[in-house]
This record gives C-alpha cells, structure tokens and sequence, in this order.
C-alpha cells in the first residue's frame, strides 16, 4: 500500500517503541503482507517459521518479535513484543485514512441552528439537522443524514450514507462505515387483547455511542425504548450486525458479522461474540466470555466464566457441547 510519504525505520520504531536492529535510515514506502512485498515495504512476521521467508523477500525492513534477535540480516529489522500490534499501529502512522478537507459542500443541506466545527469535512449531499453538534476533525460521508440534535465529537469518520436518527450522541475517533443506520426506534410493540392488534410502544430513548468505537457496514442499533442504549469505549462491530433496544455493550467487545441481539441485553466488557451470534432478551453475558459462530443464548440466560467459550444453542462451555456431540454420535452409530 503506497504511502503518504516516506518515513525512515528509525521513525517508524519510534513510533512503535520497537528496537532496530540495522540501517536505521532506510526509508519506507509502502506496507505490505509477506507474500505482496516489494521494495520499500515494510512487512512482519509473528513467528519464527516465517522469519527465513521474510529475510529472503525483496521488503526493506521486518517487524519480528524477539527470536529474531540473534538473526543476521541485510535489511533492518524492529523487534516487538507483538509483532502483528506493532504492525497495525505502524499503518496509523503510514497509512493514515485519507486527508479530510475542512468545509461544507455546496450540495450539503445544514440546518441554521447546528454547529458544525471550522476543520470539520461535510461532503456532498449531507443532511444536517437542528441543533446538531458536529466536532473538530470529523468527516461526514457523502449521501449521510445527520438528524436533529445528533452530537459527533472530534476525529470521526462518518462513511457514505450513514443514517443517524435525532438524538444520537457519538464520542471522539468513532469510524461508521457506509449504510449504517444508528438510532433507529427498537422493535417494541404490546398486544391488544381484545382486538388482537400490536400497538406500538413508546421509543423514545437515546443511544450513546463511546469513544473509539468502530460500526461495520449495514449495522443497525436502535435507540433505548425509554431509558438508553449504550456502545462502550472501543467496542468494534462488524458489518450486518443489529443491536436492539436497551442493550448495554461493554468496553473493547468484539461483534463479528450477522450476529443480532435482542432487547434489554447486557455485553459485559471483553466479551467476543461469533458470526450469526444470537442472544434473546435480557440475557446477560459476562465479562470475558466468548460465544462461538452461530452459538445461541436462550432469554434470560446468564452466560460467565472469564476466557470460557462457549458453543452451540443453548450456548454451552465448548468442553460440554462437544462431549454430548460425541455422545449423540456414539448414539446413532449403535441405531
């Protein structure tokens, strides 16, 4: 990947707080995966079976981690603890997402009553809405409806037709990618009785979203019924994911795509949820739990055990899930 400019490795390791063993003036030009490498990129490996692969390719320099310390190399090397983290951070410095230019776009429709910060960029085509507060740094994709009163901090980035509904407030550094809709009413209704018709129930809560949040593309989160929805600092959420009304989102959870959650539900922090992931209301998962692809918690249900993974529908520790799928097994064998 071409890079803004190049930086030198003593910059980078810099950077990163790695330790450079060789030229330290050489300068970088791209990043790039061992396989792709090509002269002026910088590439990692984070195990030694991959390191003779990395020193013969034709990359300038190679993150490794400390066994490729007493390695002899023609090319500098920067040695991490974590190899792959000290690689992503360099792409922040590398590779930045692309310069935001402060403005608002002719085509942009904003509304007299919001305030929307001098560096901030607002593309083609945005909608502002009243009294909404756009923050310093931010971008506003193309296409994007910003509704009445929707608070963005700083250092945002708002992809292409993102949809936010009033009253959405969303913390610094927060990424949105394009055809997210945030703040939607949740799926609420109570039934008549009498006449057998749903009537809709009140919707009228807030959702807040956190600092360093990441939204994948066509995620959906509804707004609390009549209290709040909340994404906690650093969640990261992937594409096709929806979150009903109330659920409270942990700190740094990890929701992998297609997962849906039900209302009222509870995301303890450092909690890692599979793809196709599905939770029933007011179920209630623990701190450091994770949930293995297509796992299933039933209403209700209290999932805990720091690190346990769990498997299956109804979700079980993976150990017990996989001994009564042996035992079913063994049962059909003997028919």
């Amino acid at each position: 990947m071409t890079l803004v400019r190049p930086r030198s490795v003593k910059e980078v390791a810099e950077f990163v707080r790695a330790r450079v063993l060789g030229d330290e003036t050489v300068q970088l030009t791209g990043i790039s995966s061992l396989q792709a490498a090509a002269p002026g990129d910088l590439i990692f490996v984070d195990d030694e079976k991959n390191l003779r692969r990395a020193l013969d390719s034709t990359a300038s320099a190679v993150i490794v981690g400390d066994f490729g310390a007493s390695k002899t190399s023609s090319k500098p090397l920067l040695l991490a603890a974590h190899p792959r983290l000290a690689f992503a951070r360099t792409a922040q410095l590398l590779c930045p997402y692309p310069e935001r230019k402060p403005g608002v776009h002719a085509s942009a429709i904003v509304h007299p009553s919001a305030q929307v910060a001098s560096s901030a960029s607002i593309e083609e085509r945005v909608v502002i809405g009243e009294g909404a507060q756009i923050g310093e740094n931010t971008r506003i994709g193309s296409g994007s409806v910003i509704g009445a009163r929707v608070a963005i901090g700083r250092d945002c980035d708002l992809y292409p037709n993102v949809t936010l509904y009033p009253g959405v407030h969303i913390g610094d550094r927060v990424i949105v990618h394009s055809g997210s809709v945030l703040g939607s009413d949740g799926f609420g209704y109570v039934r008549d009785q009498a006449t057998g018709r749903q009537e809709k129930f009140p919707q009228i809560g807030r959702l807040e979203i956190e600092d360093d949040v990441e939204i994948g593309a066509n995620t959906t989160i509804d707004r609390g019924a009549l209290d709040v929805t909340r994404i906690g600092r650093g969640a990261k959420i992937d594409n096709l994911v929806h979150i009903g009304h109330n659920c409270q989102i942990g700190e740094d959870v990890i929701i992998a795509a297609q997962t849906g959650l039900s209302g009222s539900i509870t995301i303890e922090k450092n909690v890692v949820l599979g793809g196709q992931v599905g939770i029933g209301e007011h179920a209630r998962i623990e701190e450091g739990v994770m949930i293995g692809g297509q796992g299933g918690v039933l209403p209700n249900k209290v999932l805990r055990g720091k690190g346990i993974a769990f498997w299956g529908t109804p979700a079980k520790p993976i150990r017990e899930y996989l001994k009564q799928l042996a035992t079913l097994a063994r049962l059909a064998k003997k028919d």
